[in-house]
This record gives structure tokens, sequence and C-alpha cells, in this order.
């Protein structure tokens, strides 16, 4: 701006040089005068713009903008998306982003039976568009970054605690909730709206893996220990009806001795016999000799 005032005064003491070198022409003189007056209105254009420039500016869409006054510091006015009018020099715009931004958020804390468990939050956040200068005040525009590691930790710790590790996967949908509805009023204190928390990520040490498979081998050897008592059980039960099956026969066959003497004896003498006979019939192998003789020489 100075160099161009300065190249404007070089122009102007140029001019009227050759203007007084080349005499009293009236007409030289009146366009001389012109050509001073539109220098004039050059110049008052110039800064004009310059003025106007500097005391404009521009939210885009999804922005507002905060004004820092050099005298009376931070303005409680919130300035929304399109042109705006400020003092030069005086006042200064402190643009924000309001849009929705994601965050993941990594914790390793301890369950309530001691085991270690690293947990991944993601969150969905934005600034409280209303109470940005408060927001400015206190926190300065990296809100999330001074805010969010802190309280998700915070509340992460505090709910995990709370569960076993057998329940945080058996009530995994229940720990989000309270997750997420604990770090939503606690981010509303510092005026942060928190639009959607999820538990994307649930990891377990090696201890508890361990155990988790100790504890599998055991309720396996459990089932087959159950089983092989249940098997006694039933082979128990069966070798006691079969000895009262047997006793209750030997009781009917005593009765019927006693009754009717030995005929029942003889009886089942007689089908062993049959039996053994018709076994040995069909046998190749057997011969049927005469009692008392010798059939091949026929000697006695």
């Amino acid at each position: 701006f100075f160099l161009a005032f300065a190249r404007i005064d070089l122009f102007k003491f140029k001019f009227h040089s050759r203007v007084l070198d080349m005499g009293s022409n009236p007409n030289v003189q009146q366009l001389a005068n012109r050509l001073s007056k539109l220098a004039g209105l050059s110049i008052f254009l110039g800064v004009g713009a310059t003025v106007a420039q500097s005391s404009l500016f521009v939210v885009e869409g999804g922005h507002r903008a905060v004004m820092f006054n050099r005298f009376s510091g931070i303005e409680k006015e919130v300035r929304g998306e399109g042109f705006h009018f400020r003092i030069p020099w005086v006042q200064r715009p402190v643009k924000f982003e309001i849009r929705t931004r994601p965050r993941s958020i990594n914790s390793v804390t301890g369950t309530k039976d001691l085991q270690m468990v690293n947990l991944v939050l993601r969150v969905l956040s934005r600034p409280n568009p209303e109470a940005l200068p408060e927001i400015y005040s206190r926190l300065g525009q990296d809100w999330d970054e001074r805010v969010l590691p802190s309280i998700a930790n915070e509340v992460l710790k505090a709910i995990v605690a709370q569960y076993n590790a057998e329940q945080l996967l058996t009530q995994r949908e229940m720990v989000s909730r309270q997750i997420r509805d604990t770090l939503t009023e606690r981010a509303k204190m510092f005026n942060i709206e928190l639009d959607d928390v999820s538990m994307t990520h649930l990891t377990f040490g090696k201890e508890f893996a361990s155990a988790i498979e100790a504890k599998q081998v055991a309720q396996q050897d459990a089932e087959r220990s159950k089983y092989i008592v249940m098997v006694a059980e039933q082979e128990k039960n069966a070798a006691i009806t079969r000895a009262e099956g047997e006793a209750e026969a030997a009781s009917l066959i005593s009765n019927a001795l006693a009754t009717a003497g030995d005929g029942l004896i003889q009886l089942r003498r007689i089908e062993a016999a049959k039996d053994i006979a018709g076994v040995l019939s069909s046998s190749r192998n057997v011969t049927y000799l005469p009692e008392g003789g010798n059939m091949l020489l026929n000697m006695n």
C-alpha cells in the first residue's frame, strides 16, 4: 500500500517536472490537472477497496464464527453462515466446524474379577453451536482433543469395573448402552453433543484366554464324568433287575419242584439233550458209533 503511494508520488513529480519544462501551455496544464484528479480518485478507490475487503469475512457451510474483540474480549453473539462485517484490527473472527466428526478412543482397563480388557470406543461428536463463545473461552478450537479422551477413559474405567469379564461378553449391549448414556451426560458438561457412542472392539488378555480354555476343559471332563456315572447307574439298575428276575425265577422253580417233584428237572434235561443232539447232528465233524461194538472190525 505504501509502495503504491510512493510510485504515484514519483509519477506526479516526474509529470510536473515535464509540465514545467514544456512551459505554460494551457492544454498541457489542463491535462495535468485531470491526471492528478484521476490519480487521487484511484488512490481513494484503492483505499476503499482495501478497507472493505478487511471489513468483510465469510463463514462457510457447516461452520460458525465467534468474534474476538481486542477491547471487550470474546463476544456472545455467534455468526452463522454467509457474509459478515467486522471492524479491522479491532475484531477478529474465530471459525468453528460444527459438523459431526468421528473419533476412536482406545482404553485398557480392569474388570471386576481383575481381568485386563482392551476396549475401542467410536464417538461421533460436535460442539453446541449456541455455546461456542464459552467453548472457545474454556477449551479453544481443539476442544475434542482436550476433553473426549479424558472423559471417555474415565467413564470406561468406572463402568467396566462393575462387570466381570464373562458379563462383558454376555451383556455387551447393556454395557454399551450404559457407557453411551453416561458419556453423553458427561460431555454435556463441556457443551459437547454426542450423536453416537459405540463399543467396536473388545479383547481380553492372554491370562483370560488361558482361563477360558481351562474352564472349557474342566467342563468337558465334568460332562464325561457325569456320563460315566450315568452309565454305571444304568448298569447297576440292570444288574439289580436281572438279579431280581433270577431270584423270582428260582423261587418259581422251587415252588414247582415242591409241588410236582423232579418232573420239571427231567423235562429240562430232555429239552437240553434235544438241543445238544440237534446241534451235533448238523455238524459234519461228528460220527455216531454203536455202543458196545466195533463197527469196523465187527469183533467182540
